[in-house]
């Protein structure tokens, strides 16, 4: 049984362009993603890394990070995701596919061992961190067979699910899938150490400072160690929004309508709601 990370990357992310280019730590020659790489090497139960990013010239960079850290890459599409991880597998004949994204630079290799060690373990088809949050933001980690991403290549159509690789695996009922929960030295599902923006940048890179001088190989148990000591780490991304994938379209609507009147755009805010009003009218009378 063959078990691969792959780890999707690609420079332009729309609300942080190249942020995983990005120096880390700041005054570094490393970039974040080097950083990724070098965590996810320390692991045991894998046997191999791949880098799946894109076929865009933009992600050339991306290509020669990878072989400068000495792992494979994979380019294809950009947009369709789930394409671009299933041929990975294909190419690497995978048997178990540890899904990890690279804007994780504080990703704890112990807990990929442990997630990986369960999944063998319970005959899962998806087991991850993420369903009911317990560790940190930006220490996820999904794993999941060949034959369930195989499955949900072949099925799933929407959008969501071509982008986000395994919600069609963890939200139909085809699947058995688990939840691994964080023990109380890393429960601290209110921090935020994934890198989306500036601010996420601007608090990874403070981690950084604090912890991998002394300690390049610093664990969950660390981050959580120095966010109890220094509380004031949490005002410097406390105003991101995380990312949500919605089921259905109402949700999202409802979902925008929130963050437009967080920004006081109320007008916008209105025409959504009256909208959305107009519509669930409708339904009722078809």
């Amino acid at each position: 049984m063959k078990t691969g990370v792959i780890i999707q990357a690609r420079s332009m992310s729309t609300r942080f362009p190249q942020k995983i280019l990005k120096p880390l730590p700041y005054d570094s020659s490393l970039t974040v993603l080097d950083q990724v790489i070098r965590r996810v090497k320390l692991t045991r139960t894998v046997d191999e890394i791949i880098i799946a990013t894109t076929s865009n010239p933009e992600d050339d960079e991306i290509a020669h990070i990878a072989k400068r850290n000495e792992v494979k890459v994979f380019r294809g599409s950009e947009h369709d995701v789930l394409d671009r991880y299933y041929n990975t597998a294909i190419s690497r004949e995978l048997d178990i596919v540890v899904r990890l994204t690279s804007d994780c630079p504080c990703i704890d290799w112990n807990i990929i061992d442990k997630i990986v060690n369960e999944f063998k373990t319970g005959k899962y088809d998806y087991l991850s961190n993420t369903l009911k949050r317990t560790f940190p933001h930006g220490l996820d980690v999904e794993v999941f067979s060949f034959k369930a991403l195989k499955n949900a290549f072949e099925n799933a159509k929407g959008q969501e699910f071509r982008e986000h690789v395994s919600s069609y695996i963890y939200t139909t009922n085809k699947f058995k899938t688990g939840n691994f929960e964080a023990s109380s030295t890393c429960f601290a599902p209110e921090i935020r150490i994934t890198l989306d923006t500036l601010e996420d940048y601007t608090l990874i890179c403070a981690v950084y400072d604090f912890l991998y001088e002394n300690n390049p190989k610093f664990s969950c148990y660390d981050i959580v160690k120095l966010f109890k000591e220094k509380k004031w780490l949490f005002l410097l991304n406390k105003n991101v929004i995380h990312k949500k994938i919605f089921q259905t379209l109402d949700e999202e609507l409802k979902e925008a309508t929130r963050l437009l009147e967080l920004n006081d755009l109320k007008k916008a805010a209105n025409l959504i709601t009256m909208g959305f009003s107009k519509s669930n009218m409708n339904k009722k009378k078809s």
